[in-house]
């Protein structure tokens, strides 16, 4: 496990979620804050293998006091990098607009899941299109603060 330092970690290989993940950061969260209309925020995680920091950009939806991240990968066939990363390392950092806060990564069990997809649908539509194009269960993760 490295030592976690927000100036330090590796954004996505991904040039237009680098290029937001930048913007979210640069501007202490005023600026890329979202996905045509959809709320986003910078999830820091650590990767799966390598246990090194790395950043991406992910729409939100709120259960709570608690946010909701959904694993869709636009519907591939196998799970984002970094939600792997988060089942070998759930302690996570977050910013969401001006804020940053440490959180405990969960996913949702089915019936959990089943609770609040329709609410993350319909923050983002395409989801619904997403795990119909895809054989595997796509993962909904609660992001609770530490």
């Amino acid at each position: 496990m490295t030592v976690y330092d927000p100036a330090d970690v590796k954004s996505s290989s991904e040039s237009w979620v680098a290029d937001q993940a930048r913007r979210y950061e640069e501007s202490n969260g005023t600026e890329g804050t979202d996905m045509k209309g959809a709320p986003c925020l910078l999830l820091d995680y650590q990767g799966y293998r390598t246990g090194e920091w790395r950043r991406t950009v992910l729409i939100y939806g709120r259960d709570g006091e608690d946010f909701l991240v959904v694993a869709s990968k636009g519907g591939a066939p196998e799970h984002p990098q970094w939600f792997r990363g988060l089942l070998a390392y759930p302690e996570v950092h977050v910013r969401v607009l001006g804020e940053r806060f440490t959180a405990r990564a969960e996913p949702l069990t089915p019936e959990e899941k089943s609770e609040v997809w329709a609410d993350l649908v319909e923050i983002w539509p395409p989801y619904a299109d997403y795990q119909k194009s895809t054989d595997r269960e796509i993962p909904v993760v609660r992001l609770t603060r530490v």
